[in-house]
């Protein structure tokens, strides 16, 4: 499988770092767009129930667009571990290190791939809550919809965006590092 995974790293290269790159700017971009722009929009509208019920439509159609973005990053993130070799620089068959700044290198790698997975299941409670949102309002439990909303916009997209960022930056710290 390794072998599988260099080869297709060596012959698609740049086209899985743009999937990666644009994957994560649009997961990401489209945070920072429901969270900043959408909200405020939303919470401009009078009737009480309608901003409830556009406040979970909004953040149904972005968990539609960003899943396919949110797999694609997963996926190119692990080819680009392999491909790149981070782990081969760093410690040998017996796993022993034999490089430190290459070892420190495969640790940042690690960190970036759980900050990934931890936003990914952020993201999976999200989709969870806002479902459970949407069957609220199907009962007419407004109260219960936006305590579920609420989380998710006073918490779980603020944190997604915060380590989001984190780990683009970590991407553009790998990049430069070899």
């Amino acid at each position: 499988m390794k072998a599988f995974i260099y080869e297709i790293f060596a012959d698609y290269r740049t086209q899985i770092i743009f999937l990666h790159v644009i994957s994560a700017v649009i997961w990401v971009g489209g945070m920072v767009a429901m969270r900043f722009a959408a909200h405020q929009s939303i919470q401009a509208i009078e009737s009480p129930m309608h901003r409830i019920e556009r406040a979970a439509h909004a953040l149904k159609r972005l968990f539609w667009i960003v899943t396919p973005f949110v797999i694609t990053l997963i996926i190119t993130a692990v080819i680009m571990a392999v491909g790149l070799g981070f782990r081969e620089a760093a410690v040998d068959a017996n796993h022993n290190v034999i490089d430190e700044g290459a070892m420190f290198i495969y640790n940042i790698v690690h960190v970036k791939e759980a900050i990934w997975m931890v936003m990914g299941a952020n993201l999976a409670l999200m989709m969870f809550l806002r479902n459970k949102a949407e069957k609220y309002l199907n009962l007419g439990d407004a109260l219960g919809a936006r305590a579920k909303l609420t989380l998710i916009a006073k918490y779980m997209v603020p944190l997604n965006i915060v380590l989001g960022i984190i780990a683009i930056y970590l991407g553009v710290f790998l990049r430069n590092s070899y």
